[in-house]
């Protein structure tokens, strides 16, 4: 089920346009779906206004914090910020408190971490500062937070390489609280990543992250395979598009049974001079 927050008019070459969803709209699909089937994981995207910030945080608070998770969609690939700076900060008040895990990307964590006046924000140099930037975030209110690396690959040493000929790992580090682990896995030199920080987050519309808390794993298995998830998704992604295409969603999905149950399906080749006899 899904509460659209804005429409994007978009290709893997750019976003052109974004039609805005007025929050009060926002809030009554959050209660129709709720109220109607109930949810078990909230998966939290891309949020477009401070108005609609506040319908989402006044909904879940209306229906009793449910398990969370945060994707704060803030900066673009190419760097632009895609939440004014007062939604920023409706955000970092009002959602970061109710997440079970935030998932940002570097710059998304740095963008929440500057709103709060924090000047102790480390440049990623290594795989250090990543883990000093979760634990920066997680005193502001999540339970868990998972700062997604794909943006700042890592040479052998866990630093940053020195040359693209460097790059050899991506590491998503999660922080606990009382620990952070770290979930590495080998770079891939594609240009098809489009979505890949939403599908970590939520396996693109349908509840990675989320939908593995949902059927019941712990944070950190859930983490697990949707990294394992995304990596597979890089390396089998279908060439569309002239730009940043999407990965592929389906590496592993097949149909291989028939309905388990009794068709009453026809098929009749007919012409006009046939006469039907379904008796």
């Amino acid at each position: 089920m899904t509460a659209t927050t804005a429409l994007t008019a978009q290709n893997t070459q750019g976003v052109l346009d974004i039609h805005y969803v007025p929050s009060a709209f926002v809030s009554k699909q959050i209660d129709a779906c709720i109220n109607d089937i109930g949810v078990d994981v909230v998966k939290i995207g891309m949020l477009a206004s401070a108005e609609t910030v506040d319908a989402v945080s006044q909904a879940l608070e209306k229906h009793g914090r449910p398990t969370c998770v945060l994707d704060p969609v803030m900066v673009a690939t190419t760097g632009a910020q895609l939440l004014p700076n007062a939604a920023v900060t409706n955000v970092r008040k009002q959602l970061l408190p109710l997440a079970t895990i935030l998932t940002p990307n570097i710059s998304e964590a740095r963008l929440l971490l500057e709103n709060a006046n924090i000047d102790s924000v480390p440049e990623i140099q290594s795989v250090k500062d990543l883990v000093q930037i979760g634990a920066l975030l997680r005193h502001m209110g999540p339970e868990y937070v998972l700062i997604k690396g794909g943006h700042s690959p890592f040479d052998g040493g866990f630093n940053v390489p020195k040359q693209a000929t460097e790059r050899k790992y991506v590491i998503d580090v999660l922080h606990t609280g009382h620990e952070a682990i770290l979930f590495i896995t080998k770079f891939s030199t594609s240009k098809n990543t489009h979505g890949t920080g939403c599908s970590l987050a939520s396996k693109k519309s349908i509840a990675a992250i989320a939908s593995n808390l949902a059927r019941g794993d712990d944070v950190r298995d859930a983490v697990n395979h949707a990294c394992r998830y995304v990596e597979a998704g890089i390396k089998t992604s279908p060439d569309l598009g002239h730009g940043s295409g999407p990965i592929n969603h389906f590496h592993s999905l097949s149909v291989a049974k028939e309905p388990p149950i009794e068709s009453s399906l026809r098929v009749h080749e007919w012409s006009f001079d046939d006469e039907l006899d379904f008796a």
